[in-house]
Order: C-alpha cells, then sequence, then structure tokens
C-alpha cells in the first residue's frame, strides 16, 4: 500500500495541478450529529466536499453498535452520490489529527471498497491552515461516479468471530476506558477480554501530525492476528492507519467494538491492565 498520508503543502500543489484529487472534510462531533457539516459550511479546504459519519459512513446504530458498517449495496450508493471514482485520487481530512471520521473513511475507501489512490491530510485542517492554506464556503455539487467497488470483507470481523479468541484486540480508547476506571459512553466499563491498549492518541505528535514511520513501526503492538476496536469501530481505524504508515500489516477492524460487545450483556469483560 502507498504512503497514506499527504501533508499540507503537498496538498496545495495537487490541488493546482492538472488532475486535482477528490477531497472529503470528514470533520465530525460525536455528540452532534449535525456540527461536521456545520462546520463544513463555515469553511472548508477548495473543492472538498462534506461527508457525514452518521449519514454516509454508518448504518443505523443498534445491537450492531452505535456505527455499524453500512451494506455494500448502500455505501456504493454514497461513493457514486460523492462522485467517488477510480481515476481520481482521494484526499481526507478532519479536525482531530484523523482519529475521527478522516481514518475511518479512509479504511472504508481504501481498505474495504478498495479505492487505490486515498490518503489522509497529515495534521488535517489545523495543519492545512498552518502553511497558509485558505478556507472557502464554496460548495459545487459532484457529479455522480457509476464505481462499483469490489469489497474486501476479510478486512473486518464480527463480534462472533473475536469472541472466538484467535485474535488479539487492539483498543484504542484512552487508557482509562480499557481499564474500566471511567466510561463516559457506554454503559460497560472494561474492554474485551484479552485486548492490549493502543490510545489512538499514541500514533500523533504533540501537533497533531503522525509519529514517523520508524517511530510508529517499534511502538505498535507486534501480534500475529491483531483486531482494531474502539468504542463504535471509528478511531480503531486511525490504528489500522498506524499500522499503514509504519508499512506494518493491516490490523482487522471489528466495526461494533465495544458498543456491540457489550450489548445484550452474553460476553465476558475485562477490567484493569
Amino acid at each position: 500500500m502507498k504512503n497514506p498520508l499527504i501533508t499540507a503543502e503537498a496538498l496545495a500543489t495537487a490541488l493546482a495541478g492538472a488532475t486535482p484529487p477528490q477531497v472529503f472534510d470528514c470533520r465530525a462531533r460525536l455528540d452532534n450529529a449535525a456540527a461536521g457539516e456545520a462546520l463544513w459550511r463555515e469553511g472548508h479546504v477548495p473543492t472538498s466536499q462534506h461527508i457525514d459519519l452518521d449519514r454516509d459512513l454508518a448504518a443505523a446504530p443498534g445491537q450492531g453498535g452505535r456505527h455499524p458498517l453500512p451494506s455494500p449495496v448502500t455505501f456504493t450508493e454514497v461513493v457514486q452520490r460523492l462522485g467517488i471514482d477510480l481515476a481520481q485520487p482521494v484526499v481526507v481530512y478532519d479536525d482531530r489529527g484523523g482519529q475521527l471520521a478522516a481514518a475511518r473513511t479512509w479504511w472504508m475507501l481504501a481498505v474495504w471498497a478498495g479505492h487505490p489512490d486515498v490518503r489522509v491530510l497529515d495534521g488535517g485542517l489545523e495543519a492545512w491552515q498552518q502553511t497558509g492554506g485558505k478556507l472557502t464556503t464554496r460548495a459545487d455539487a459532484p457529479a455522480p461516479s457509476g464505481w462499483q467497488p469490489l469489497f474486501n470483507d476479510d478486512a473486518w470481523l464480527g463480534a462472533d468471530a473475536v469472541a472466538s479468541g484467535d485474535m488479539v484486540p487492539l483498543d484504542a480508547r484512552a487508557g482509562a476506558r480499557f481499564r474500566g476506571e471511567s466510561e463516559p459512553v457506554d454503559a460497560v466499563a472494561g474492554h474485551i477480554p484479552g485486548a492490549v491498549s493502543r490510545p489512538s492518541t499514541d500514533n500523533l505528535t504533540a501537533t497533531g501530525h503522525f509519529k514517523p514511520a520508524s517511530t510508529l513501526a517499534c511502538e505498535l503492538p507486534d501480534a500475529q492476528a491483531l483486531v482494531a476496536y474502539c468504542g463504535s469501530g471509528i478511531t480503531a481505524c486511525h490504528n489500522v492507519l498506524a499500522y499503514a504508515v509504519a508499512g506494518r500489516a493491516l490490523p482487522q477492524l471489528y466495526p461494533g467494538s465495544w458498543s456491540e460487545w457489550i450489548s445484550g450483556g452474553e460476553r465476558r469483560v475485562a477490567t484493569g491492565d
């Protein structure tokens, strides 16, 4: 897989080139479903379209968790409506260093749907502005595409497969949530038994950029079979992205994550380190 990141300077050059990438603003707020689009309308990277976490990147919440994957048919409709096709590179960004919907968008397009050229803006919207990039409120509707993705369903696992114990779960939540010391979102605190903790924030420097590939390669947990999870399958994608940046084999994703794991109450829960 090619480098999944792009710098703000490289994006500015690409947007001025003969074949500019299609850009998506993935900003979101988990406590306010309308906030992402509102932020995009206030100002965004030129040419970027808004992609919505709840409407475009997830199915309705339920027993499958707070942000289950949409069906392949539904996501195909999304990419076609947004005009995404294989002929044009894609760049995605948010304002959390990729930890919210940008990493999820990258995973869904590049890993699951098989688009060959999807990159995340390293440092996010802040990096764009800090390097002199301007914002616009212009919003041009994209021309629909006819792309029919070939979905790789081996890239993710369901709850039963995770519960089998054949995989090592990799938890992207904060350490206090992993240990069960606090749980601000879900009804049950703790983690999947056998999991290891790798908070997604540990993938970034203090400036919100990804750590160097060599650093990530040394830091990221090493196991033969990893499955990434978090609260609802969003920040888990940031850990998958970190493995891609490091040039390591990608973990599978557990989209239902903790919010699905604790539904029904029949699955075991662990606390502590």
